[in-house]
């Protein structure tokens, strides 16, 4: 049969070699200004295409090489051109090629979901300006400039080592709607010189950059540079230079930031050091030294691996590794690397797909929540459907074809039991054991507090003694209530008098009512008093233990209002309190057994049995001891002195099955362990599915 010839403007140009020695060249198309790296047999074959025949080619290859071909070589060398639409179009293939191009740009469906995850802007063509202009960039090319910067770079870290509290104090200064502005600025103009380091880097060893602008990755800008161009180097050093130009000009900004920082004074250059020095860190070490995501990361270890398209290689090895251990299908891996190379590039490719599996998904949730909901669920369905579904439902079909194959491998009986079994655990009803952090307490107990403007007089028992119900644990005076005692009794025995006199005094007898009224007002506001000084002479309201009394409490004393004083606590039964979120609840009887264990070294632990579970879901926290303020579990905010749990929770309350000393502390903080209902894990993840889905479904 005979070969179609090449496009005639093709070049082919000389690449640098392998790893194992092997020569390599790149074949340019410079209508769509692509490159395809192509191997020494590939070469062989390509430079004997004008024989116009498989078996001519293949003799003049071996005859002339050490290569060892075969016509299927060269076949898949064609179909290959054929692929990449390397080879002239055949005279009447006009409709075929309509045909092919219709297929490639798919529905009007298909490409608007292509163009949404990922489209480009070009904003500016910078080659001819690049020309003119880069030669006044050399300086920033010579070792004495790198050596600056390090010194630059050891200084900043010296003055922020030794200025630490105030280098902190301005990063906490920035933290603001102000602040977050300005680093937005300064990390837009940090991509826009790490773009121009790629674009000044290439021009400086003679490639052409067409052009620079901004790329949507998922509706997230990105800026971008077209270094195509450099596949024309043949060295190393220089593709890996321009690879590293845009990370390495961040890290020399940072540097010089850090410099300056340290030696300008306060005002605006400052500040702007400052978000300078800590944007380009953060943005150029989690974003483009990322080898997971296809930015300067991944192609600096692309070309340092001498392995182009590094991720479709790597995660092709990783398909056949994957198909090897599920099926042990006894395949050829899609090429040859070493072994040490191939289960690294494996190993790559797997931490790969859990690395996006994280991101897509968490951009997956972030375009729902920023979008409005109609258009946030459609958005979510295709970031799931596209990056996560896909792939796996393509695997399947893979699988699917091979099942004549798959089906007659021992291993493939073992994945197919090993699957089963994890099902089953899925579907069989498995205990259920619900963790909280708890409070074990008496079921009685009362706190004595301060009443305002309080002085102690006299502490009438200690701390551990029994005290009788009835008995007054202390008494406390209030001078202030005093003097307005003693002030309204005078009051009322003067209007008295004046009401009595009255009835002789005719002058008299017409203030006679309201000198009644104002004589019940001070007797109303004595007796209110009267009632309210019972607050300084507390009474215990049981027979119980005096606790937590402080031991410095003496005559004289002055106390705050609203300070704890003692606890009384009843001696006998105890009780756990705990909370638990709401599925846990469901999950949840009267009567279900649990172990309470404290926080401490030497608490005991205690078996319980839950008493309680209330109905509705708490609105306060009446236990502060479980709150995150005060070192529990439970995340609360705080309004008037009042604790709000975020999130709903209900109150669950918990008897121990037999009474024990509880030593001499009698409240104790700790976890809880509650053996709840059985169900198969299948029914909460669909229960849990169920209710999201039913609480984002309302708009």
């Amino acid at each position: 049969m005979a070969l179609p010839p090449l496009r005639q403007e093709l070049s082919l140009l000389e690449g640098p070699p392998l790893a194992d020695g092997q020569p390599t060249h790149t074949l340019h198309d410079p209508v769509r200004n692509l490159y395809f790296q192509i191997d020494w047999p590939s070469f062989e074959i390509l430079s004997h295409w004008d024989k116009g025949e498989p078996e001519l080619i293949v003799a003049a290859v071996c005859e002339n090489t050490t290569l060892n071909i075969d016509a299927q070589a060269v076949l898949n060398v064609a179909q290959f051109f054929a692929d990449n639409e390397l080879l002239q179009p055949a005279i009447g293939s006009s409709s075929r090629l309509a045909e092919r191009l219709a297929r490639k740009r798919g529905s009007k469906l298909t490409w608007l979901l292509h163009n949404y995850l990922f489209f480009r802007i070009p904003l500016w063509r910078p080659d001819a300006w690049l020309s003119k202009f880069s030669p006044l960039f050399a300086a920033l090319f010579t070792p004495t400039f790198r050596w600056l910067t390090l010194f630059a770079f050891i200084v900043g870290v010296i003055e922020i080592a030794r200025d630490w509290d105030r280098f902190t104090a301005t990063l906490v200064d920035t933290i603001s709607l102000q602040g977050l502005l300005g680093y937005g600025i300064a990390l837009i103009a940090v991509k826009f010189a790490h773009e121009l380091g790629h674009a000044i880097t290439a021009k400086r060893y003679g490639c052409r950059v067409p052009t620079m602008g901004i790329a949507f990755l998922v509706m997230w800008p990105v800026a971008y540079t077209d270094t195509n161009d450099v596949w024309r180097l043949r060295r190393k050093r220089e593709r890996l230079a321009v690879a590293a130009a845009g990370v390495i000009t961040e890290l020399t900004i940072a540097a010089w930031a850090l410099f300056f920082w340290a030696w300008l004074p306060e005002g605006l250059p400052r500040a702007t050091a400052f978000l300078l020095a800590t944007t380009t860190w953060i943005s150029t070490i989690l974003v483009n030294a990322s080898p997971f995501m296809r930015f300067d990361g991944y192609f600096l270890l692309s070309d340092w691996l001498e392995i182009p398209n590094l991720h479709a290689r790597a995660f092709a090895l990783a398909r056949w590794k994957l198909r090897e251990l599920l099926f042990d299908l006894r395949e050829e891996p899609p090429e040859y690397f070493p072994p040490r190379r191939q289960h690294w590039l494996i190993l790559f490719a797997w931490g790969i797909w859990i690395y996006r599996l994280v991101l897509f998904l968490g951009i997956a949730a972030l375009v729902y929540h920023f979008f409005i909901k109609a258009v946030g669920i459609v958005l979510f369905a295709v970031e799931i459907g596209v990056f996560v579904t896909l792939p796996i439902v393509r695997e399947i079909i893979v699988w699917h074809k091979k099942w004549s194959v798959i089906r007659l491998r021992r291993r493939s009986i073992i994945s197919g039991a090993i699957l089963a079994a994890v099902l089953l655990l899925f579907a069989v009803p498995l205990p259920t054991r619900i963790h909280a952090s708890a409070l074990l307490q008496p079921q009685q107990y009362w706190v004595v507090y301060a009443p305002e403007g309080a002085q102690i007089e006299k502490i009438n028992f200690r701390n551990g003694d029994t005290i009788n119900a009835g008995k007054i644990i202390l008494q406390m005076s209030s001078p202030k209530l005093q003097m307005r005692t003693q002030q309204l009794a005078a009051r009322a025995k003067q209007t008295q008098w004046l009401a009595e006199a009255g009835t002789f005094d005719s002058e008299q007898r017409a203030h006679w009512q309201s000198l009644q009224m104002e004589n019940s007002a001070a007797l109303a506001e004595i007796q209110s008093i009267t009632a309210q000084s019972e607050r300084f002479t507390p009474k215990a309201p049981f027979n119980g233990v005096l606790r937590d009394i402080e031991p410095e409490l003496s005559a004289g004393q002055w106390v705050t209002a609203k300070e704890r004083l003692a606890t009384l606590v009843a001696p006998g039964n105890h009780q756990v309190i705990a909370y638990i979120d709401e599925q846990a609840a469901k999950d949840l009887q009267p009567g279900a057994h649990a172990h309470f264990y404290g926080n401490n070294a030497g608490t005991p632990t205690i078996t319980l049995r839950v008493i309680r579970i209330d109905a509705d879901a708490s609105r306060t926290l009446a236990e502060p001891a479980l709150s995150n303020r005060f070192g529990g579990d439970i995340v609360v905010r705080e309004k008037s002195g009042v604790l709000y749990p975020e999130q709903a929770l209900y109150r669950v309350t918990l008897q121990p099955i037999e009474e024990n000393n509880f030593l001499d502390t009698y409240i104790w903080r700790g976890n809880v362990t509650i053996d709840a209902s059985w169900s198969p894990l299948s029914s909460r993840f669909f229960r849990s599915a169920v209710a999201l889905i039913w609480r984002e479904a309302g708009f």
